[in-house]
C-alpha cells in the first residue's frame, strides 16, 4: 500500500481502538453525511486555487438541483466540458466532499467541469439519483452556451457510485444524438454486478467496508424495480456507448467490477482504457492531501480527458 495511505489508515485504526461503533442503520443519514463531508474536506485543503467555482441550479428529474461549475484560470470562452457525479454509495457525498477533486480535474485539463448535486437515498430511493444525473446531463448539452461548454465535446464522469451514474447515463443517451456524451470517465466505479466479485468477497475495507456496502445497497433500494438495470450494470448493454477511461485501485473491493466493466466495453467494440493503481485505496481521488500519488493520478485522468475531447 502507498505508505501515506497506510499511515493514515493505521492512525485511524489506533484512534478507534477499543471503541465499538454503532451500526450505520442506527445513525441518521445526515449525521453520516456530515462526518464524511468534514473528513474529506480536511483532506483536500491544498486543492488548486486557480479555478473559479460558481454554484448554479440545473434541471433534475423532479425540479431544480444544485451544481457547481469549475472554470480554470485562463480558460477560453468555450472549452470541452465534463459533467461530474460524486461518489458516496448514492447516499452520502455532495459538492463539498468532491470539491478538491473537481478543482484538480479542471486545473489539470484546462476544461470546465460541472459537478452535479443529485438527490440521495434513502430519502430519494432509486431511480431518483439516476434520473437526476440523466436530466442534468441533458441540461448541460441544452445550456452549453451558458456554461462555456462545447456541445460537441461533452463527457460524463464520476467516482464510485458516481461512476455508476456516468456509465448509466452513457447507456441511456447512446442513441440520443442531441445529448450523447463523447467520453465516459469511470473512477473506481461501482458497477453493482449481479454476482458478487472476488474482490468484494475478499476485501472488507480499508475505507469501503462490507457493512458500508450493505448499508448503501439498503439505502438505494433497487430491489426488483423495472429499471434496475440502470444501476445493476452487470447486465447492461454497453455497445454503442462512448470511449471510456476506467480506473481501479488495488485496495478497493470494487476493483474487479471496474476491471470487468472495462473488458466488457472493449469486447462490445467500445474503446476503454483501464488504469490500475495497485498501491491505492478506494476514494483516493478525494483525499488529495494524503499522498502525492493523488495529484499524479488526477493529472493522468485529466490527460485522458484532454486526449478524448481536445
Amino acid at each position: 500500500m502507498d505508505p501515506h495511505f497506510k499511515a493514515m489508515i493505521e492512525a485511524q485504526e489506533a484512534a478507534q481502538a477499543g471503541q465499538q461503533a454503532p451500526p450505520l442503520e442506527a445513525i441518521p443519514p445526515e449525521m453520516i453525511r456530515a462526518g464524511y463531508r468534514m473528513q474529506r474536506q480536511a483532506q483536500n485543503l491544498n486543492a488548486p486555487k486557480n479555478v473559479e467555482a460558481r454554484d448554479l441550479q440545473v434541471d433534475g428529474a423532479a425540479g431544480k438541483i444544485g451544481a457547481r461549475l469549475y472554470t480554470p484560470d485562463g480558460a477560453p470562452a468555450v472549452t470541452p466540458g465534463l459533467v461530474y457525479f460524486h461518489g458516496g454509495g448514492f447516499a452520502i457525498g455532495d459538492l463539498e466532499t468532491h470539491d478538491g477533486h473537481c478543482r484538480r480535474l479542471a486545473a489539470h485539463s484546462g476544461f470546465r467541469v460541472l459537478a452535479v448535486d443529485y438527490r440521495l437515498s434513502p430519502e430519494h430511493p432509486f431511480p431518483a439519483g439516476h434520473d437526476d444525473a440523466l436530466a442534468a446531463t441533458r441540461w448541460a448539452f441544452d445550456h452549453a452556451a451558458e456554461i462555456g461548454f462545447d456541445p460537441k465535446k461533452i463527457g460524463v464522469g464520476g467516482c464510485s457510485a458516481g461512476g455508476n451514474l456516468a456509465a448509466s447515463v452513457s447507456i441511456d443517451l447512446k442513441n440520443d444524438p442531441a445529448h450523447r456524451p463523447s467520453f465516459q470517465m469511470l473512477l473506481y466505479p461501482g458497477i453493482w454486478p449481479e454476482q458478487e466479485t472476488e474482490s468484494r468477497k475478499r476485501l472488507d475495507g480499508p475505507v469501503l467496508s462490507k457493512a458500508a456496502i450493505a448499508w448503501f445497497d439498503k439505502c438505494l433500494a433497487v430491489g426488483d424495480h423495472p429499471q434496475r438495470a440502470r444501476a445493476m450494470l452487470g447486465v447492461a448493454d454497453v455497445a454503442g456507448t462512448p470511449p471510456a477511461f476506467v480506473v481501479t485501485a488495488g485496495y478497493d473491493p470494487l476493483q474487479d467490477e471496474g476491471r470487468d466493466y472495462a473488458a466488457r466495453l472493449n469486447a462490445a467494440g467500445v474503446k476503454a482504457q483501464h488504469i490500475h493503481y495497485p498501491d491505492l485505496v478506494h476514494d483516493f481521488y478525494i483525499m488529495g492531501d494524503v499522498s502525492p500519488a493523488v495529484d499524479a493520478a488526477a493529472k493522468e485522468a485529466a490527460q485522458a480527458l484532454r486526449a478524448a475531447l481536445a
